[in-house]
Parts: C-alpha cells; structure tokens; sequence
C-alpha cells in the first residue's frame, strides 16, 4: 500500500498539472514510441523555441489532472505511453511542429487535446497544423486588405472626376449674356418706392 507520503507528493503532482492545464491554450497527446534520443532532443528543442514542453507523464496523473482542471472527453485516448504537450502562447505552430514531426516519424501520432479550451480529435488538430502560419495569414490578410483599400481609393476618384466633369458642364452651360439679360429683367422688376409730396 502506498505510504500518506507518496499520495500526497501524487496529489500534489496532479494538481500542478491541472493548474498548467487551464492556463494553457494547447495540450497535445501524442503516441510516444520507436523514438530515439536524438528525435526526441530535436524536438524537444523545436517545441523550446515555440514556448512549448513536452514532457512524459504517467497515464493516471494526467487522468486526474484532466478532471481537475474540468475537461471531459479524452481518456480513451490515454492508452500507453503518451507526451503532454502544453504552449500558454500559440498552440498554431507548436501543433505544425508535432504534425511535422509524426509525418517524419511512424510512431510518433497524435491522439487528440485541447486547443483554446475545446476538446479536439486528432483529425482536427491535423487540419489546423495544416494551415499557414500566422506570419503568412497576416500577411495573406494585408495583402488582401491593400487591394480592398486600392479598390475603394480608385472608385472615390472616379466618383470625383465625375463630379468635377459635371461641374464645368453646369458652368459653361450658362452663357454670359443669359446672365445678364436676367440681371436685367430682375431689375426691371423691381417696385418703385411710392413718393408722397408733403403739403
């Protein structure tokens, strides 16, 4: 039987990995076998330099850890060994170095975690480690963003030289003379104060 002193050393265990859990906006279980100390260094190193941990954790810590930190749904997929991968920054490129690394890898699969708080199957997590980087979606965003404001800047100048256009039509439209002969009836039409000669 287990002595006080190593449950609670398990209890406390569990719960650091629970506290680490609800910060993070990625956790990742992958399938850890047939790697050897070289892979796993590199990408250790990989993951490093993306903010994120791998560590290997027993099956039943990361179990309770789960319920602790109150996500349901993935303890099918705690069957044999398994790496816990956490970022609390951006799970998008700590997900394309793991997806990389399975590619390159037979064993090494991902099984399923959480990614901003939602529980996420193995295919999901494959089709966002799929997608651009943030650098190129920000950059595919800009790009689009440019053509929208040259778009919207040509139409504004097209709208002003018709109006400029219509303009000099209004002005030559009236010639000098009309303008006068108005002036000219508008002051023939004008009343005559009346005059009242004092007795």
């Amino acid at each position: 039987m287990a002595s006080e002193k190593i449950l609670n050393q398990k209890k406390e265990e569990v719960a650091k990995l629970a506290e680490k859990m609800k910060e993070a906006k990625l956790i990742l279980f992958t399938d850890y076998r047939g790697i050897n100390v070289a892979d796993d260094t590199a990408l250790r190193k990989d993951l490093r330099n993306v903010n994120a941990t791998c560590n290997i954790i027993k099956n039943n810590i990361t179990r309770r850890a789960l319920v602790e930190a109150g996500i349901e749904g993935l303890d099918e997929k705690l069957v044999g060994p398994t790496a816990v991968i956490m970022s609390n920054e951006d799970y998008l490129e700590a997900s394309k170095i793991i997806y990389k690394f399975s590619k390159d890898n037979e064993y090494y699969q991902i099984k399923g975690g959480v990614i901003d708080g939602k529980v996420m199957s193995a295919e999901e997590i494959i089709t966002l480690a799929k997608l651009p980087s943030r650098e190129a979606l920000l950059s595919m965003l800009a790009g689009a963003l440019l053509a929208n404001i040259s778009k919207v800047a040509v139409a504004l100048n097209e709208v002003k030289k018709q109006k400029e256009e219509a303009g000099e039509k209004v002005a030559v439209s009236v010639p000098a003379e009309s303008a006068s002969e108005v002036a000219e009836e508008d002051k023939a039409e004008e009343p005559v104060a009346e005059t009242t000669a004092e007795a």
